[in-house]
């Protein structure tokens, strides 16, 4: 399948596009970034790039994107500012949500006004549509939150289901992605071997997370099994509290868990994201039955030990 991939060229898509290489798709890139300064383990002659910016109206009217979506069966939408890497100040607030409504919204009327039906589209949200909370559990079926990340998702979901008639659309509502090579794990890890890892706040808020092997799988087999459509939380069965990952990748890296990170500097440093590190929130997918997908992954411990004996 010819696949256009916008985004796909952060942490996610390292993993995601020699997977979908491997599964014998050909591969179109958009992105901001420029291609030279991306450390692929693939040969870049593997795939087409386009740099661009998708959030802008004139991105839309280049003849060689244009040309890639009248070619491409399937599309993967995983544009988007990092949520975590900076502080949310006004200006980064607003680019963190023009990266991702703004680019979805163009992407789907230019659809629509070229005519123009992909087989599938693929398109990311986040579990902050729930909201934070310590106690309760979210489900697909569970309405969305009302803090700034949670109307964020639920805008950009909205713009995503304004998809071509004939097109098959999957959101996923990705949890925290596991990887030793970058994302949360990547942050902590080396803390944790210097002896000076522990939990973060109070360790009392829950981690829904995915191996990130997992995620790229569940998208692979998402673009090609038409059992496949709405929405999906992409979580593994196992959230589990700050407090027991914090001990599980202790032990698993054989290491003491001994030193807690308070959320002051946190708070300091992502100001309102740092919600996000502090609170948390316990989700669960009612739609990924075992018969249609399978974890690799899918308890925290399994998931670790693959990190940290890499």
């Amino acid at each position: 399948m010819r696949i256009l991939l916008l985004g796909c060229t952060g942490f996610i898509g390292q993993e995601l596009i020699p997977k979908l290489l491997k599964d014998g798709h050909e591969l179109c890139i958009v992105s901001r970034r420029n291609i030279d300064k991306l450390h692929w383990k693939i040969k870049k002659d593997k795939i087409s790039f386009i740099k661009s910016d998708l959030s802008t109206e004139n991105a839309w009217k280049d003849i060689h994107i244009i040309k890639q979506l009248k070619s491409c069966k399937g599309i993967v939408n995983l544009t988007g500012e990092p949520i975590a890497d900076k502080r949310w100040n006004k200006k980064q607030k607003l680019e963190i949500k023009k990266s991702r409504i703004k680019t979805t919204s163009l992407l789907m009327k230019t659809l629509k006004n070229l005519k123009i039906n992909p087989n599938v589209i693929v398109n990311a949200s986040a579990i902050g549509f729930y909201g934070t909370s310590l106690t309760k559990e979210f489900t697909e079926n569970s309405p969305s939150g009302n803090d700034f990340l949670a109307n964020l998702c639920k805008s950009w979901e909205l713009e995503a289901k304004q998809k071509p008639r004939f097109t098959r659309i999957v959101i996923l509502r990705i949890g925290i992605v596991l990887n030793s090579e970058g994302g949360a794990l990547g942050k902590m890890m080396p803390l944790f071997k210097l002896g000076l890892g522990g939990p973060i706040g109070n360790g009392n808020q829950w981690m829904s997370w995915i191996h990130r092997k997992d995620l790229c799988d569940l998208i692979a087999k998402i673009l090609i099994n038409k059992r496949f459509s709405g929405t999906y939380n992409a979580v593994a069965p196992e959230p589990v509290t700050m407090k027991v990952f914090s001990k599980l990748l202790a032990d698993c890296l054989r290491r003491p868990n001994l030193v807690p990170v308070p959320g002051v500097p946190l708070k300091i440093f992502l100001g309102e994201g740092a919600k996000l590190v502090l609170e948390g929130q316990k989700v669960i997918s009612k739609k990924l039955s075992s018969n249609l997908f399978s974890f690799q992954y899918p308890l925290l411990k399994q998931a670790l030990d693959a990190e940290t004996k890499k």
